[in-house]
């Protein structure tokens, strides 16, 4: 069985808390691990969560604040200690470069990680394989910034009722899936492939809205709440309204909220104001939480 879950590993934006880390979120998705912004404290926070270091494959950063990328050091010494033998595709923005640099080499240590780094400059697709597409788009932050979206191609899913009508099991069923054509098309139907985007630091814009559409699960910044939106768009952030209204304009199936201000006691406040927009799953985010990418219904969404 694949696994496809997020691992939460901080949820704190600018400031840690006593209970909320700096940002760090890991996505599992089949044999992949994408780790978004590891802010600092990101490799303990691996240790806690019982994620091997070995386990990521690729890094991805939305942009150079602190909160989002200070643990990028801590986590390529560990997988260079730990020998990690693949390679490890870095995702930046490109403006950056000069501050990944600083990162990857922020001290002395026996270099043998392979980090092959894939500097963002616009919007579009970043990589491909066999877990489907990752997309960038670009936000609106005062720094450089950018959102991530992968998306599973569409694909079939077989049909027992139709596979036994047609006389079809045992080995014969995978044969009919490599071979294609009339006979599977008569034994499945459509599967549309999964979505996951993940959305920091910005204010509501185009790129927001495109990496959202039809998202299974969108993980997505709230720093504030609606009655200090002021403060979120001086600053270049979301409330968790504004957060709500793009998951329930977009079509997405499970939102989870994170990148929280040290401001606000209760998480509670933060679920109370996205139901009130949007109908679908609410997870108000906390460190070390593990999120299910939803199942896909029969038939489709």
């Amino acid at each position: 069985m694949s696994t496809r879950e997020l691992v939460v590993l901080g949820t704190a934006s600018q400031v840690p808390t006593r209970t909320r880390n700096h940002n760090g979120y890991l996505l599992r998705w089949d044999g992949e691990g994408f780790l978004f912004d590891p802010g600092d404290g990101a490799q303990r926070q691996l240790l806690l969560a019982g994620v091997a270091a070995s386990d990521i494959t690729r890094i991805c950063l939305t942009h150079f604040h602190g909160d989002h990328c200070l643990g990028v050091p801590g986590v390529v010494q560990r997988m260079s200690l730990d020998r990690v033998p693949h390679p490890v595709h870095a995702h930046y923005p490109a403006s950056g470069a000069h501050f990944f640099q600083r990162l990857r080499h922020a001290s002395s240590f026996h270099d043998v990680v392979d980090v092959r780094e894939v500097p963002v400059a616009r919007d579009g697709v970043v990589a491909e394989g066999g877990f489907g597409v990752l997309e960038a788009r670009a936000l609106d932050h005062p720094l450089e910034t950018f959102g991530y979206r992968l998306v599973e191609p569409d694909g079939r899913r077989m049909v027992p009722e139709l596979l036994a009508r047609h006389g079809i099991s045992g080995p014969r069923v995978r044969q009919v899936l490599e071979e294609g054509g009339p006979l599977l098309a008569a034994v499945s139907e459509p599967r549309p492939g999964q979505r996951f985007a993940f959305v920091m630091d910005t204010r509501l814009c185009d790129g927001v809205f495109e990496l959202a559409d039809r998202a299974d699960m969108l993980v997505i910044e709230s720093t504030y709440l609606h009655a200090d939106e002021r403060l979120a768009v001086e600053h270049g952030h979301l409330t968790a309204r504004q957060a709500a209204r793009v998951a329930a304009e977009c079509g997405v199936r499970t939102l989870v909220l994170t990148h929280f201000s040290q401001r606000y006691a209760d998480p509670g406040a933060f679920r109370a104001e996205a139901e009130e927009v949007f109908g679908g799953e609410v997870v108000v985010a906390a460190d070390l939480d593990r999120v299910r990418v939803p199942r896909r219904s029969p038939g489709g969404r």
